[in-house]
């Protein structure tokens, strides 16, 4: 798989334009401004929600990351990756980007296999950014799917790009067109 250095860069689109080639039920996902770990709770049950912690580590983001927070190209920042399950079956990756500036590190560094969301939106005071999307992959992890999305959360000083992909087995179990 090709590496975050020698990949083509992701390309992301407002989602009101990427919307225009998104079926409604995507629309629905995609644009979802509230917690994807209840939606995907409520969608996948009876079967368990487990996050699987693929990665956590400091180290420098990509570009297209960087810009998006609007720190430094190669400044360090707290990266994490996950698999959103149902059951053992990944539904979601996702891969979250946070600087280390004003970061909540006592919280975020114990999540273990706890999702970020469950985290985030217990907490006042938060404000989502812009919601765009892709239809490139993850570059992270093998699994393919439909689209991808992402925006910035904001509370304070502390800031976190959250992207999201969301799987061609979450589209296969719940019945969602391809695109």
């Amino acid at each position: 798989m090709p590496t975050s250095e020698t990949r083509a860069p992701t390309r992301w689109l407002p989602l009101a334009e990427a919307r225009l080639a998104m079926s409604p039920a995507w629309q629905r996902w995609v644009g979802s401004r509230d917690s994807l770990t209840l939606r995907l709770t409520e969608a996948g049950a009876p079967r368990p929600f487990r996050v699987r912690l693929l990665d956590q580590r400091l180290d420098a983001p990509r570009p297209d990351e960087a810009r998006a927070l609007g720190i430094a190209p190669g400044q360090r920042a707290w990266l994490r990756e996950v698999a959103l399950c149902l059951g053992e079956r990944p539904w979601v990756v996702a891969r979250s980007v946070a600087p280390l500036t004003g970061l909540p590190e006592q919280e975020l560094a114990h999540l273990g296999e706890r999702s970020l969301g469950s985290w985030l939106f217990r907490q006042p005071d938060l404000e989502r950014g812009e919601i765009e999307a892709t239809t490139a992959p993850a570059g992270f992890h093998e699994a393919s799917g439909p689209w991808g999305r992402r925006s910035v959360f904001r509370r304070g000083d502390f800031r976190v790009l959250v992207q999201e992909w969301f799987l061609d087995a979450m589209a296969d179990d719940l019945g969602l067109p391809s695109r």
